[in-house]
């Protein structure tokens, strides 16, 4: 079995494969190890997307993580004794950009020291009205421990969640089905739009409109009983 390893201490993987029967390559992997936690797996996929991701725990936040020591994820993996989970992605599309998220969309203010007006749209119906704030959160059940629940102080485990970010009047937040195609049209701008808070980014201007919904690709977890 041939992998990658991201994360820190790679040394200490590199420990835990002894004898085990994976190998580490430059190239050509099968498997991603993901060694650190919910930060370090997001950064696996944005670096090697669609690729199965092997997550051993190495820090205190890590929801995919095995409650298994790593050494025995890891030998009963080798031993083919494992399955897979799919999660899934976001899309943001504008024009001929694409950004792919497996946390969350964001929608955001360019300047913090004005807010945006923008409408939200849901298959196409709009909701809320016109909103005055700092913009909007999109997410996965996955990244809905992120910065959606920063924002709500909650999570959800299906579907797709929309939250209103600083907003001047009330706005609850949203959990839609997983097909919904949501759209924010900026009625004053600048905004910016991004993805897992990678640099790649879309920049909306008063009148434009970005179209987020359900990816086509997935991310591919190993999980282990």
């Amino acid at each position: 079995m041939r992998v990658v390893v991201v994360g820190e201490n790679q040394e200490a993987v590199t420990s835990l494969l002894k004898g085990v029967g994976i190998e580490i390559v430059e190239t050509k992997p099968e498997f991603v190890i993901s060694y650190g936690g919910d930060g370090t797996l997001v950064r696996s996929e944005h670096l090697f997307p669609g690729l199965t991701k092997i997550v051993l725990k190495n820090s205190a936040v890590c929801k995919k993580c095995s409650l298994l020591p790593n050494d025995e994820v890891l030998r009963r993996v080798a031993r083919g004794e494992y399955k897979t989970e799919e999660l899934f992605k976001l899309e943001a599309g504008f024009g001929d950009k694409k950004l792919v998220a497996l946390n969350d969309i964001i929608v955001h203010n360019v300047d913090p020291r004005h807010a945006i007006r923008y409408e939200l749209l849901v298959n196409d119906r709009s909701v809320a009205g016109e909103v005055i704030g700092d913009g909007v959160v999109v997410a996965t059940p996955f990244g809905s421990t992120a910065y959606y629940r920063s924002i709500t102080d909650s999570f959800f485990e299906v579907g797709i969640g929309v939250a209103f970010n600083n907003s001047t009047e009330p706005s609850d937040h949203l959990v839609l089905k997983e097909d919904s195609l949501i759209k924010v049209k900026i009625a004053r701008g600048p905004a910016v739009v991004y993805a897992d808070n990678w640099e790649d980014e879309i920049r909306l201007k008063t009148g434009d409109e970005v179209a987020i919904q359900k990816a086509a690709e997935t991310a591919k977890i190993v999980t282990v009983d």
